[in-house]
């Protein structure tokens, strides 16, 4: 039985289009996979802190010196990877603002990537500890980002999949909401991103 993490970045609740689309991939996720049980963490009313000299020291801190303060600046962290170790579907929504990820996901970010627990530095260069995962990313935008004009402006999509890479998670695809400002456009802009859903 499959277990599915979904990340959720956006504040706009059930008007998200990244949290519709997310919910469609987890849809059809559970369609291929009967049974999939989803454990959702909403990073819109559960925030994590940005990071602090307080979560720094205690990162680097071995485990067997650190003070009480230590162990509570480092909770945030140890429990957003034991989440996304315990599943082996990852599903991050992703709303696309100024051209790049909402803080609270950077936050989010910040507080996965540590040395020598997700990632560490050996002879042949860093090394993902965070691997079997299979993720993918539910994009949304006003404007259209994956291919034409405004592509190099999508600081979004290339970051997420670098830093994910980089833990280890490299098997990742991405789906889109794009053009939900653009008349014409957003009114199908949902619909085309549900339909170019193909879970692997």
């Amino acid at each position: 039985m499959k277990k599915i993490l979904h990340i959720i970045s956006s504040p706009r609740g059930e008007d998200s289009m990244s949290i519709k689309l997310g919910k469609a991939i987890i849809s059809k996720i559970q369609e291929t996979y009967p049974g999939a049980t989803v454990h959702e963490h909403n990073l819109a009313k559960q925030q994590f802190p940005h990071l602090e000299e307080a979560h720094l020291v205690a990162f680097f801190t071995p485990a067997e010196n650190r003070s009480a303060e230590n162990v509570e600046a480092i909770r945030h962290s140890n429990e957003a990877i034991a989440e996304i170790q315990d599943a082996d579907i990852i599903v991050i929504d992703v709303p696309f603002y100024n051209f790049g990820i909402p803080s609270t996901l950077k936050a989010w970010v910040d507080h996965i990537a540590r040395a020598g627990v997700t990632f560490k530095y050996g002879a042949n260069g860093p090394e993902g500890l965070i691997t079997g995962k299979k993720v993918y990313l539910a994009i949304a935008s006003g404007g259209i980002y994956s291919d034409g004009l405004m592509q190099g402006y999508d600081f979004a999509a290339p970051y997420l999949k670098s830093v994910l890479g980089f833990l280890g998670m490299t098997d990742v695809s991405i789906f889109r909401v794009e053009g939900a400002s653009i008349p014409v456009i957003q009114d199908t802009a949902l619909e085309k991103g549900i339909q170019s859903i193909l879970i692997d």
